[in-house]
């Protein structure tokens, strides 16, 4: 099917404050609580009439713009105004376009505020997009699968001229996305690790990822004692995030360790790979070096543009990060840039994309988040944000109640309200893949929010 011309009638900014039952550290910052952002649009379709979708996600303070001068407050107020400015220059664009183009028009005609992080101008539209995409599949009677594998958002290579579009096309085509994603817990640098033991038997989780701080003799010594606390416990995989903490030194000396320390076995045996260690301004300006050879490394606060993965490759990363909140087009079309990468490197799954977003909560924030890491065929995900908040948080129980009916397979009530059901280790995704819309199903309760 043509990707439909579509025009933007409507979009309403919302926000919601989420408490945190646990504060959770990444970075310098410590956080206990954040907005949640939610985004409703109405879109008319050419040939299918008008139709509303809705999306949700967190503004996390201080991971978007880690710079010093900027206080957690401001940063926050920073993602606001972003979202403001993509609506206006949404609703301001003439004509219709394809889902994508919209996307494509805002790249190639808005203004960038000066001093403004690369993740934060990215915010408002990758956000935006995600509505949209709910929207338009709304309108037809799709669902994420055949929404997203049809290529009903009309992707194409304006923003990635390393790439072809029958190359676009196929990847997109070819997705046969899994029956459920593996959850990987975050081990938090403030977390208590006597409660670790105790997450992982009652949820059955088999894969990891360990915050890192910087020091390359504490994280040395952090690791072990994690793996001392997890004993003979079954753990299928390991990933290291160093949340830009590093500089080139420390980061050999560390990866040097992490190979030869006898105490450290549980990780090196399963480990698959380093997340941005160096900040984002050095990281696209510095050549991994030797530690490339050593491990795989992987990209994720500096893919803040369309062009960040194939310049990161260059510097010998391996991966790139998928983020709603960094843009679900940007996933999808890295995805086909790593499948091409490995293709022509003979080494198929050298170059990947790897899921990585710990601010999902339930509802739509975690439904489109998955269901986009199933269809990029992404294994395991880090997925255990709904650990820092009381189920829905405050949101009604209506609002609960619907999405629990909508994704029976995803959420379970014992007792004390709906509650994220993680059970052998994994997310299902067929509720997810098959209801209408992008992974939506329902729609929260915008009456019960405060209007940005």
């Amino acid at each position: 099917m043509r990707a439909p011309a579509i025009r933007i009638e409507a979009i309403d900014l919302f926000e919601r404050e989420m408490t945190f039952l646990h504060p959770f550290r990444f970075g310098d910052v410590t956080v206990r609580s954040a907005p949640q952002a939610f985004v409703r649009v109405v879109i008319s379709v050419d040939g299918a009439g008008r139709a509303s979708g809705a999306t949700a996600e967190m503004m996390m303070p201080r991971w978007f713009d880690r710079r010093p001068e900027r206080s957690p407050a401001e940063t926050v107020d920073d993602l606001r105004r972003s979202l403001v400015s993509a609506r206006d220059a949404y609703l301001a664009a003439e004509g219709a376009d394809t889902a994508f183009g919209h996307r494509v028009r805002f790249e190639t005609t808005a203004v960038p505020t000066p001093g403004t992080a690369e993740l934060v101008t990215s915010y408002g539209p990758s956000v935006i997009d995600k509505a949209i995409l709910d929207a338009l599949f709304r309108a037809f009677g799709t669902n994420a699968r055949d929404g997203i594998t049809g290529n009903l958002a009309g992707l194409d290579a304006r923003l990635t001229p390393d790439l072809d579009e029958v190359g676009i096309h196929a990847v997109l085509s070819g997705r046969a996305p899994p029956a459920a994603v593996a959850v990987r817990w975050t081990v938090g640098m403030v977390d208590d690790l006597d409660a670790l033991d105790h997450s992982l038997a009652e949820s059955g989780i088999r894969h990891l990822k360990i915050k890192l701080g910087g020091d390359p003799e504490a994280d040395i010594e952090r690791l072990a004692a994690i793996g001392r606390r997890l004993g003979d416990r079954a753990i299928d995989g390991v990933t290291l995030d160093a949340n830009e903490q590093y500089r080139p030194d420390p980061l050999a000396r560390f990866v040097e360790a992490l190979q030869s320390r006898d105490d450290l076995g549980f990780a090196r045996r399963r480990f698959l790979y380093l997340e941005q260690p160096f900040p984002r301004d050095l990281t696209l300006a510095t050549p991994l070096g030797s530690v490339a050879e050593a491990v795989p490394v992987i990209i994720d606060e500096s893919d803040g543009r369309f062009d960040a993965f194939p310049r990161a490759v260059g510097l010998g990363y391996r991966g790139v990060s998928s983020k709603s909140c960094k843009g679900l087009y940007k996933a999808l079309l890295n995805g086909a840039r790593a499948r091409r990468l490995s293709a022509e490197a003979g080494q198929p799954g050298r170059f990947f994309v790897a899921g990585e977003d710990l601010t999902c909560q339930p509802g739509l924030a975690v439904q489109q988040d998955t269901a986009l890491a199933a269809l990029l065929g992404i294994a395991h995900v880090e997925r255990n944000g709904h650990h820092y908040v009381d189920g829905f948080g405050p949101a009604p129980a209506a609002e609960a109640d619907a999405m629990a009916a909508a994704h029976p397979d995803l959420y379970a009530n014992g007792g004390e309200g709906w509650r994220l059901a993680v059970r052998g280790g994994v997310l299902p995704t067929a509720s997810l893949l098959t209801a209408p819309g992008f992974a939506s199903g329902a729609e929260p309760d915008f009456s019960a929010m405060r209007a940005i």
